[in-house]
């Protein structure tokens, strides 16, 4: 056993709404500079639909993640080192910029200035990349709410898995049409294939915490991680010539703050907490042969942190005792391992993602009342899951690859807590068989009630501060050189940083101090606005 810890994420898509305030204020904070205008970490897209880039998970176009060779070892999809140095002039498996979109502005100028006349002045839409006058076709978010439209169901290569598998199961009349919003950044995976693509070793996944990073001073622009990951979390800077991704906001981790995109979620639908997995058995849960054997495989990984062997080994392998006490009380761990309820985004890659989702079941409640049925017995929504206007073998190949059981069991889950908590209130006496249908017991289905629908802040963000030991290195980690991020247009270029007051670079201001944050921290939780 080899004990490792890594911050992890869920998202319950039963909360999310699609406003996108995630991917607003994750731009601002990370994105909002030149060469970077099409590049969003974090993105809500309505399923089904093409995603952004637009078809990313079809893997037989875009070679993205692991495969397994004749002797069932692991290959990266792209290829190996041969293949490498044949196109690493000219990589053909990347995104064009069609792909992505190609990101406008509108010549506002025009408006403030035209002369007095007859004709109404218009903002004609301009091209970021050149300034020349451009033709709108495609964006990040073209396609938000317009998922039940055939124009772009049609047009989503899970809708097309689905359909060989089930070809009565998704279709776009509008009274069968559906749709759910899946916001994705990058999924610090536990076997990255990014990294494993990169031919310079700029890309590199942290041992302390397990977030996937880029070394912008090692970085030489290959571009082999775009073409490596399977869920295109990774960009180009045109501008630099450095790939750039989701850093899971890792200033902030440090310190014990969420992320930024978990901090302004309206839905409160992100938690992130510890989860310990065993180091050495990633790789043999990644070449399990059947593809709807890796969620379990998965599973297997994680490691338990009540237990007292695991925790020994977690200590003797260097764990801090903060971190260990976090994973105990981690809510994606409880919501992954003990609940059961969080699920893989696409496990069918092999990469071993650690942003898990709780399946949408929304829509059968309407959908029951509207028929004239009781919306929260639970009879009626367990017979109601296999009927869902969500089929679930759209759900499975999104996040089981095609097996509908775990979606199933989870979605029963969550109905036996409507139901059950739908008796608390009304002063009922709540069925016992209820939760012992679902393998549950009444405590747990309110403590899963009590972390999904009501949990406070710390509930939901379990976070330790980085090892004592390393505190003073992250308070003076701005030397005279500059970290990686202070290059010409970076985010630690100076002014208010992305992290806060004063967290920009040597360059402009002093030091940040680990100090700031936990003042920033309270400033933020605080419900006494007279004590910020």
């Amino acid at each position: 056993m080899r004990p490792m810890a890594q911050i992890a994420m869920v998202m319950n898509l039963d909360k999310c709404i699609g406003c996108h305030t995630c991917s607003v204020t994750c731009k601002q904070a990370w994105t909002n500079r030149r060469g970077m205008e099409y590049v969003w970490f974090n993105n809500v897209e309505t399923r089904p639909g093409q995603g952004y880039p637009r078809r990313y998970e079809d893997q037989e176009r875009w070679r993205g993640g692991w495969e397994l060779n004749k002797r069932g070892a692991l290959k990266l999809k792209a290829g190996g080192r041969l293949r490498k140095l044949a196109g690493i002039f000219s990589n053909p498996e990347l995104p064009e910029i069609k792909d992505y979109y190609e990101p406008w502005t509108y010549d506002y100028k025009n408006l403030t200035d035209a002369p007095l006349g007859d004709d109404y002045p218009v903002a004609r839409p301009l091209s970021q990349l050149d300034g020349k006058p451009t033709k709108v076709e495609w964006s990040s978010n073209w396609d938000d709410s317009l998922a039940g439209a055939p124009a772009y169901g049609d047009l989503d290569p899970m809708v097309e898995r689905t359909r060989q598998q089930a070809s009565d199961k998704v279709r776009f009349e509008y009274e069968q049409t559906f749709m759910f919003y899946l916001p994705r950044i990058c999924e610090h995976c536990l076997n990255p294939s990014c990294v494993a693509s990169c031919p310079s070793g700029a890309m590199y996944k942290r041992a302390e915490d397990g977030i996937v990073l880029v070394d912008q001073d090692g970085c030489r622009g290959w571009r082999m991680c775009v073409t490596g990951c399977p869920y295109k979390k990774v960009y180009f800077n045109h501008r630099t010539g450095k790939a750039e991704k989701c850093t899971l906001c890792y200033p902030r981790i440090e310190v014990g703050l969420p992320t930024v995109c978990s901090e302004t979620c309206v839905g409160r639908l992100r938690y992130l907490g510890v989860v310990l997995y065993d180091a050495d058995k990633v790789t043999a849960a990644a070449s399990v042969k059947d593809e709807k054997a890796l969620y379990e495989a998965q599973l297997g990984v994680f490691l338990d942190p009540e237990d007292e062997e695991v925790r020994r080994a977690a200590e003797s392998a260097g764990i801090p005792y903060d971190w260990l006490e976090a994973a105990r009380r981690s809510p994606v761990h409880a919501l992954i391992s003990k609940y059961r309820v969080a699920l893989p985004l696409h496990p069918e890659y092999r990469t071993m993602p650690m942003v898990w989702y709780i399946p949408p079941l929304s829509p059968v409640v309407d959908a029951l009342s509207e028929s004239g049925h009781d919306g929260e017995d639970a009879g009626n929504l367990f017979g109601a899951i296999d009927t869902l206007r969500i089929p679930l073998e759209y759900l499975a190949e999104v996040f089981t690859a095609g097996d509908v059981g775990p979606v199933r069991a989870s979605l029963e889950k969550l109905a036996a807590m409507r139901s059950h908590m739908r008796a608390l209130n009304l002063g009922e006496e709540p069925d016992p068989a209820l939760p012992a249908a679902v393998g549950m017991e009444p405590g747990e289905i309110e403590a899963m009630y009590r972390l999904l629908a009501i949990a406070k802040y710390d509930d939901r963000y379990v976070i330790p501060t980085a090892a004592m030991g390393d505190a003073r290195r992250l308070e003076e980690s701005a030397l005279p050189e500059g970290c990686s991020l202070d290059y010409e247009g970076g985010p630690g270029m100076g002014g208010d940083g992305p992290f806060g007051q004063d967290s920009a670079g040597r360059k402009l201001l002093p030091v940040v101090s680990v100090e700031n944050f936990h003042v920033l921290r309270k400033r933020q939780t605080s419900d006494d606005t007279e004590e910020t």
